[in-house]
């Protein structure tokens, strides 16, 4: 089992390792202490390992209450938000209880936004289940909701109280499911760590299935990648929480992959659209000479390799109009993070006439 520690802007622990469902209400009661908690999941989730934790909740001596709600992207709305609220409400939740996510990173945003903001806010514990969301969501301290106008656009920034990541819940995601948590990985590498991008490449990844993940060497590899990137995050979140600065270096792809995302109502992944929009930025990267062409293909060799998508059929309109709603616009500028070279991107600030004109290049055939 591995421990990262967080220090700043708020000190907690990430723990890494299996068996970790079982242990979970012993650490969060030593982490958050309180007598209530507020277990959230969706409803793939919960039948899964639901009863685990909410006995594990029990035996640490809380009482506890569940909020569970369909899976998906399309329930991360003000609705269910709302109804989280009035959930808290009637279990009588106080300022000294605990709201805990049990998912992935629908879960934890939604529960995240809900424990930031009922009764200005409340502890919080995540226990991510997919790769996506342990690499990624679960740390850092980012909570929403989406609006029909596009994604994450009502939100807080709360840190958690403690993250447990159990990796033995990664041998029952769909293979489909587990690709989107590769994603992130790869973006991680791109932009801070060519040592981890070759490390990636090495693992041929898109033959990973979640049945080899019980595996004990290769078990004990996903714990050292997932710490690796969680460290990565740790890292920059650190030097700037409120994403206006060295932070947004983790939006690589994601300004594009957002507006693919919202676009097909989310019928495409976070992970997927995320690794179309790597290949599209960095192709528009190559085209301005920003990067050489050798770093476009590293990247869109390291998506198809990992069983992602590399292209959308949306036309360059539709993503323009996307990023134009994005929510890291500032007044008539908007930031992109392009690659110079694998393992280091850099900010570039377009207008939005210029952004118009980068995206049909980029998608240009």
């Amino acid at each position: 089992m591995r421990c990262v520690e967080v220090t700043a802007p708020k000190q907690y622990n990430i723990w890494i390792g299996s068996g970790l469902l079982s242990q979970s209400g012993a650490k969060i009661a030593e982490a958050c202490g309180g007598e209530m908690a507020m277990l959230v999941s969706d409803d793939t989730v919960y039948a899964l390992y639901g009863a685990v934790v909410e006995q594990a909740l029990q035996e640490a001596g809380y009482e506890t209450a569940c909020f569970v709600f369909p899976a998906g992207e399309r329930s991360k709305t003000m609705d269910t938000y709302v109804s989280l609220l009035a959930a808290l409400t009637e279990a009588q939740l106080t300022r000294s209880d605990v709201v805990v996510a049990l998912g992935g990173g629908v879960v934890g945003d939604l529960a995240g936004f809900a424990a930031a903001t009922y009764l200005r806010g409340v502890s919080f514990a995540q226990m991510p289940t997919t790769l996506l969301a342990m690499v990624d969501s679960s740390v850092g301290g980012k909570t929403a909701v989406d609006l029909p106008a596009g994604k994450n656009l009502v939100g807080a920034f709360y840190q958690p109280h403690v993250v447990l990541c159990d990796c033995d819940v990664l041998q029952s995601l769909p293979h489909d499911i587990l690709r989107d948590g590769w994603a992130e990985m790869i973006k991680h590498g791109v932009i801070l760590s060519a040592a981890l991008f070759a490390r990636l490449m090495e693992l041929q990844g898109a033959a990973l299935s979640p049945s080899a993940l019980s595996q004990m060497p290769l078990l004990q590899q996903m714990e050292d990648l997932i710490a690796r990137n969680v460290t990565i995050k740790r890292d920059i979140v650190a030097m700037d929480e409120r994403d206006t600065d060295m932070r947004q270096i983790l939006n690589f792809g994601h300004t594009i992959g957002h507006g693919i995302e919202t676009y097909s109502d989310y019928g495409i992944s976070h992970g997927k659209a995320v690794a179309i929009g790597m290949v599209i930025a960095s192709r528009g990267a190559y085209r301005i000479g920003l990067c050489d062409e050798s770093c476009h293909r590293e990247i869109c060799e390291a998506v198809r390799r990992y069983g992602l998508p590399d292209a959308t059929d949306l036309t360059p309109d539709r993503l323009i109009e996307a990023a134009f709603h994005d929510k890291k616009r500032r007044g008539q500028q908007i930031t992109l993070i392009l690659p110079e070279r694998i393992g280091k991107c850099v900010a570039k600030s377009f207008g939005l006439d210029e952004l118009a004109a980068f995206i049909r290049l980029a998608m240009a055939p």
